[in-house]
């Protein structure tokens, strides 16, 4: 199935809030990006360098540059690690599509990253994996527990409903010590999981664990779950895309080739 990510922007003000805001698919050797509603209500969002028409749906044989420099270049001494901290082969690298966001995309220099759309496998069942947040908020208390851990070892979800920040939150815990959160973008779909679930079909476990890699790329987790009747990931209005790709099929002028 071709990938779907999603991309967030940050706003600042009142509040720091992330939301969607874009769309970006590969089929048939196109790279495509639409931008979504969150675009018109997420307050101070601004369009993006050279994808200035929220109403286009622009089009490119290579990945747009607005996410190919969040790929790390191969030319980096550390890309093969790179590529096994997120859990790939270096001698058989994953499509750019699926190592962003694997990697999320996220810079210290912007306020942008991006996220899959998760989909079921060939079983029906929810699989996904994804690296935990906010883990250098817990160091140095979660350094000798992480140091300790190994593929496999299960990993405790606990809601957050009174969590200041984010009511939505999901934390992640391993004897009583939190290491981190589930990813923000995945928290309410996480939630509906373990309420609608088979409580035995829920876990959350150890992928990876890169003790050499930045505090973003430490804890590296798979979650597998059932698919419930009904599911579907990443819903709302702001995840909507402004432009039907499939009503404006024939309409070239909404359409910007890169």
């Amino acid at each position: 199935m071709n990938p779907c990510l999603y991309v967030a922007w940050r706003a600042e003000a009142p509040a720091s809030v992330w939301g969607p805001v874009g769309r970006l698919s590969f089929a048939d050797g196109v790279y495509r990006f639409c931008y979504t509603k969150g675009a018109m209500t997420l307050q101070g969002f601004t369009p993006f360098h050279g994808m200035e028409h929220l109403d286009h749906i622009y089009e490119s044989r290579r990945l747009f540059p607005l996410f190919d420099n969040r790929l790390l270049p191969k030319s980096r001494p550390e890309y093969r690690r790179y590529l096994e901290w997120s859990g790939f082969d270096p001698d058989d690298p994953p499509e750019p599509l699926v190592l962003l966001g694997r990697t999320e995309g996220r810079k210290v220099t912007d306020s942008v990253e991006v996220f899959p759309q998760p989909m079921p496998d060939s079983h029906g069942l929810y699989v996904n994996y994804f690296f935990a947040h906010g883990v250098r908020y817990h160091l140095p208390n979660a350094t000798s527990v992480l140091e300790n851990m190994q593929r496999g070892d299960s990993l405790e979800m606990r809601l957050q409903p009174l969590n200041q920040a984010d009511s939505n939150a999901v934390s992640i815990v391993s004897s009583g010590t939190p290491l981190g959160y589930i990813p923000r973008y995945l928290a309410i779909d996480v939630t509906r999981l373990i309420k609608e679930c088979p409580q035995q079909t829920v876990r959350l476990a150890v992928e990876q664990i890169n003790a050499d890699a930045p505090t973003q790329q430490r804890l590296l987790c798979r979650l597998n779950a059932c698919w419930p009747a009904g599911f579907q990931p990443c819903q709302g209005e702001s995840f909507e895309p402004l432009v039907d790709s499939h009503y404006h099929e024939n309409a070239p002028d909404e359409r910007v080739h890169a």
